[in-house]
């Protein structure tokens, strides 16, 4: 018999709840990127204008970020993360109204003398800004959810594994949404993706709960899960007091929180970047819409998945052969720093094929997702379990604001240099930047935390 069936395997349930709800996640946010280029064309939006809109979903994300890990953190796991996909699933349909929507608060600002962007841009920020909303609450509660179930050895391969969902989300979107678009209209891709949410709700409420309080949980599942834990930081039942309010000033406070921070707003923006600019740069630079980028993305998107998973193992090698489990990863980070370097001869080497930019940004994409597995999983090696939501959400702001800026700034330069005639030289900027950011940011994190510390709360 072999030591997980004695253990017991309840928690990779879990986690593959963590993972289709990340699917979900990201297929709700990558239906508008896919539609941009006949969007474009249909309401006449300039780069700026989409720039507009994704820094709009950037902007209100690190808001509400900031606010969904405390949300989470005081009403629990569970109902915390069904009240986030019930408002971004919400928020995805809405987009299928967004002109209409965009009409009314145009009206309204009308009246004040005020007139900025279109009806159409108006509309999509609005939806973009709800989604936004919803969406905050996964990576807090998903983070806290994987705290919570698994053993700290096994939280950063349980992070690759449920935010590879990512990937299949961004896999699944170019394959589906051209072909939903041509049977029913862009309007429907954004309802029929919005849907899934609903679905996966009722798997999550009937099949998470707290640790202590799962009968699905074997006795020997849950002595590993809380093996090595110090009882001040063990998960509390849910019949105890909550913990008392641990104010953001007290986080930010410590230097553990500043190393977080700063991970993520050098490199939560260079994911956001490739997202939503990716089916534009094809479009742009080798004119490929619709069905035609579908395989490209499709490839692009499965490296990426290798890279989140691979990337959570990778820690868990060097843990195995004896270092802790934050050195592990902290060594396991600086290799995978060093692999966007590749997207460096992207442009180069983009003249002799649009592969040649799709498989380097690929591996970039990879090295991200294998990059976020880990500096997620940071956290619960730093923070006590009642800080871990609110840390992630601090971190996730910093993330989103560090996006809303490589956002503008990629859609000003697009714009200037597309009037030049060289629009490629603005993606060269850009994509410099997304091969440099990571190496930068663990550089910045080592001098902010020389060695591991717990932090006492």
């Amino acid at each position: 018999m072999s030591s997980s069936t004695k253990i017991g395997s309840y928690r990779w349930t879990i986690c593959a709840l963590l993972f289709v709800a990340t699917t979900v996640n990201y297929l709700d946010r990558q239906v508008l990127s896919l539609l941009q280029p006949h969007l474009e064309e249909l309401y006449g939006w300039t780069n700026s204008d989409y720039a507009n809109i994704t820094a709009a979903f950037q902007l209100f994300y690190a808001i509400a970020m900031l606010f969904a890990g405390k949300f989470i953190d005081k009403i629990g796991t569970k109902w915390g993360y069904a009240v986030a996909i019930i408002v971004w699933s919400l928020g995805a349909l809405v987009h299928a109204y967004s002109v209409d929507i965009g009409t009314g608060i145009g009206g309204i600002l009308k009246v004040f003398g005020i007139t900025v962007w279109s009806a159409s841009v108006l509309g999509f920020m609005a939806s973009r800004m709800v989604l936004a909303l919803g969406e905050a609450g996964n990576f807090p509660a998903a983070i806290k959810a994987t705290a919570e179930y698994f053993p700290q050895k096994e939280r950063s391969l349980a992070t690759g594994i449920f935010n590879s969902g990512a990937n299949i989300g961004a896999i699944i979107a170019p394959i589906a949404i051209p072909r939903i678009e041509a049977l029913w209209g862009w309007e429907a891709a954004f309802v029929i993706v919005g849907l899934f949410g609903f679905v996966w709700l009722a798997f999550w409420l009937v099949f998470y709960e707290k640790p202590e309080k799962q009968k699905r949980l074997s006795k020997a599942e849950l002595e590993y899960i809380t093996e090595g834990v110090p009882a001040v930081h063990a998960a509390p039942s849910e019949d105890v007091p909550v913990e008392q309010k641990i104010k953001w000033s007290t986080l930010l406070g410590f230097r553990q929180t500043w190393a977080f921070v700063v991970g993520k707003a050098l490199t939560d923006g260079v994911w956001w970047f490739f997202l939503f600019w990716l089916p534009a740069y094809l479009k742009s630079n080798y004119q490929l819409v619709g069905d035609a980028i579908s395989l490209p993305l499709a490839i692009l998107y499965s490296l990426s998945m290798i890279g989140s998973i691979s990337g959570g193992w990778l820690p868990v090698f060097f843990i195995n052969r004896g270092l802790p489990a934050f050195d592990g990863r902290r060594r396991a980070m600086l290799l995978i720093a060093l692999v966007p370097l590749i997207v460096l001869a992207a442009q180069p080497l983009g003249y002799i094929s649009y592969w040649v930019p799709v498989l380097l940004i690929g591996i970039g994409t990879a090295a991200h997702q294998a990059w976020s597995a880990n500096i997620f999983t940071t956290v619960s090696d730093m923070f006590p379990k009642k800080a871990i939501g609110s840390i992630v959400g601090i971190g996730g702001m910093a993330g989103g604001l560090g996006g809303v800026i490589i956002s503008k700034a990629g859609g000003a330069l697009f714009d200037h240099y597309k009037a030049q005639g060289h629009i490629e030289t603005g993606y060269t900027i850009m994509f410099a930047f997304c091969a440099t950011a990571y190496i930068l940011a663990w550089v910045l994190m080592k001098l902010l935390v020389p060695k591991h510390k717990m932090v006492e709360i």
